[in-house]
């Protein structure tokens, strides 16, 4: 072990004007304690580890994961450029060993080294590249210092960094014995005294230099203008983030949050912004957090359970040309059933379900023939009544089953002809009414409505679906089917979907979750839970310092991913005052909206509460 003991002039407070080593000396520690692998550098302790070797190809911003590691961490990239004619001759010098080589081999039978072949034909490209003027050589060096207050954490730290240069495909070594040069090679100085160096050209160099921007790519149309919503400030620049989900891949996006993280927040504040640039949208709210936002705008509410308010599983869509709407219609109701039953179905139950449907509808004057399709369907009632005439135990076990949605608590609720129709650019479906074992099949009709209002709209403009607590649906194996083949579909229609849930495990833990997330164009993370990080960062890739913020995240703060991975960002989102007053659930701001009813107590102008005198005039007087 080696300390270096500084000596340290200080300079009088007086002096104005002091030299470059004056400088330095008021910038050094007093002491350096030097070590094997590390050194103490004042209260800090220091390790540099030194990159040996480099992947064969790299693309702009490949050092970014590098140069946003999330702890203390310096990087130095030491750059000595090669003179043309100097360069030129060491690559004759190469190409002529590889040559000599290759024919060499050639003439004792070898086969080709592919290796060989590859850096032959890299080294003669390079020299017409540098003959022509295209490019130049350079010494470069990278060294990596990191920092820690104590011996585990700078083993922790150090461990982290080699694992993100490795999956760099880099190899990183440590300076043992030469601790004291490597983190001088890493100080601001300009100087390399380790020397290890490897050669690049122009356009490797070129790609290693961090002018990467942490702002989203902004999209804009034919004329140049950006397009898209604003989602919210980057976090760390400050800048707008501008998203336009119509301009990906696919329209679809899902949104995972723990409660009270804002994710409905977002979602509306995103649905009324789209809404301004012409978007219709459709939303399932279990909630009613959507209602005041469709009142303001004026949307159309349908509010199901409430009286009068009933959509019927049986109604058929409209039908194109050529298109059997019977048989989808009879497929759909296996689906529905099957959530509002809250089992699988067995083959049995299945077969005798579908004879069922099909004599229910036939008693409606309804067939294959198209010409039939516009008359009145059949109810749930119709459909039991065919079950309990066929004798079977399993027709009688559905039967049963099916008693409470016709005759008993729950019959006003599916049971019957459609009372609402679904128009207009915003339509919620309310179902905050609903029994809270009955909001699942809900939300499946619901959908069922939306999905008939997309395929068979009249306009074809851009479409937005929203489904609000999806997990309601997810958490049953046939209510998830059909929202991944609504996801799967939705782009034709120029249609997006939007899936906002705060139950990670029900989106993860299944395959139609899983295929759900893949078809998600968008992904938006707001604060996770401790006990779903784990799920979250293994499925959406995120790095070390991606999880730390999902932990810690404020209210509102989200981490925005592309669907291929390409683009991420954190950004806080923002509402002008207007629309916050529109999307807020916060009950005590709600409280304050409401204006106060006469005799209510009011706070006087120093926030006292009293309450109004008694005005005899005004009370009412018993009979």
């Amino acid at each position: 072990m080696t300390r270096f003991f500084l000596n340290r002039r200080r300079t009088p407070a007086q002096t104005q004007v002091c030299d470059a080593g004056q400088l330095l000396e008021a910038a050094s520690p007093e002491a350096v304690e030097v070590h094997a692998r590390a050194l103490a550098v004042g209260a800090q302790l220091a390790t540099t580890l030194v990159v040996t070797g480099y992947p064969a190809e790299v693309t702009p911003g490949w050092l970014a994961p590098l140069l946003s590691f999330p702890g203390h961490l310096d990087i130095a990239l030491h750059i000595d450029p090669i003179p043309t004619p100097v360069a030129a001759a060491g690559l004759r010098k190469q190409r002529a060993r590889l040559e000599s080589g290759r024919r060499a081999g050639f003439g004792k039978g070898h086969l080709d080294d592919p290796e060989v072949e590859a850096a032959a034909a890299d080294a003669a490209e390079l020299a017409y590249r540098i003959a022509r003027g295209e490019g130049k050589l350079f010494h470069v060096a990278l060294y990596l210092t990191v920092h820690a207050p104590d011996e585990e954490t700078l083993a922790e730290q150090a461990a982290a960094v080699r694992a993100v240069a490795e999956s760099l495909l880099m190899t990183v070594a440590p300076t043992t014995y030469r601790a004291l040069p490597g983190w001088l090679a890493t100080l601001p100085l300009g100087i390399d005294t380790l020397q290890m160096r490897r050669t690049y050209d122009t356009a490797a160099l070129a790609a290693c230099f961090p002018f990467t921007s942490p702002d989203l790519p902004i999209t804009t149309n034919a004329e140049g203008a950006p397009q898209g919503v604003l989602y919210g400030l980057n976090t760390v620049s400050g800048a707008p983030v501008l998203w336009d989900r119509f301009a990906q891949d696919n329209y679809n996006s899902i949104t995972l949050a723990r409660s009270g993280a804002g994710k409905s927040y977002l979602a509306k504040l995103e649905l009324l912004r789209l809404l301004f640039t012409g978007v219709t949208a459709s939303v399932i709210d279990p909630e009613d957090e959507y209602v005041r936002l469709a009142e303001t705008v004026g949307g159309q509410v349908l509010a199901l359970g409430a009286d009068g308010v009933r959509l019927n599983p049986f109604d058929l869509p409209v039908a194109d040309d050529g298109e059997d709407v019977l048989t989808r219609r009879v497929l759909f109701l296996h689906t529905f059933l099957a959530v509002l039953l809250g089992t699988e179905l067995t083959a049995a139950q299945k077969a005798v379900l579908d004879r069922a449907v099909l004599a229910a509808y036939e008693r409606a004057g309804i067939t294959t023939d198209a010409r039939t399709w516009q008359r009145t369907p059949p109810t749930l009632s119709d459909l039991t009544a065919v079950l309990a005439e066929e004798d079977s135990e399993a027709a009688a076990a559905l039967a049963d089953q099916l008693a409470p949605y016709t005759t008993g608590s729950h019959a006003d609720l599916f049971n019957g002809q459609s009372t609402a129709c679904a128009s207009g650019h915003l339509v919620v479906f309310a179902l905050r009414r609903l029994a809270e074992e009955v909001k699942a099949p809900a939300m499946l009709l619901a959908l069922d409505a939306i999905w008939r209002q997309v395929t068979h709209r009249p306009n074809t403009g851009r479409h937005l679906v929203v489904v609000d607590e999806a997990w309601l649906l997810m958490r049953d194996g046939a209510g998830a089917g059909f929202l991944f083949r609504m996801a799967k579909a939705a782009r034709k229609y120029w249609t997006g979907l939007a899936v906002v849930t705060q139950d990670a495990d029900d989106v993860l833990a299944s395959p139609l979750g899983r295929a759900i997330i893949s078809n998600a164009a968008t992904q938006v993370l707001l604060r996770q839970a401790p006990q779903a990080i784990d799920t979250i960062s293994e499925n959406f890739h995120l790095c070390r310092g991606e999880r730390e913020f999902l932990l810690t995240a404020a209210r509102g703060e989200a981490l925005l991913l592309t669907g291929d991975r390409r683009h991420k960002v954190a950004l806080m989102s923002i509402a002008a005052p207007g629309e916050h007053e529109v999307i807020t659930t916060d009950p005590g701001e709600l409280a304050a909206q409401q204006p106060n009813e006469p005799g209510e107590a009011e706070p006087d102008a120093d926030g006292l509460w009293y309450e109004p005198p008694f005005n005899a005039d005004e009370a009412e007087v018993d009979s």
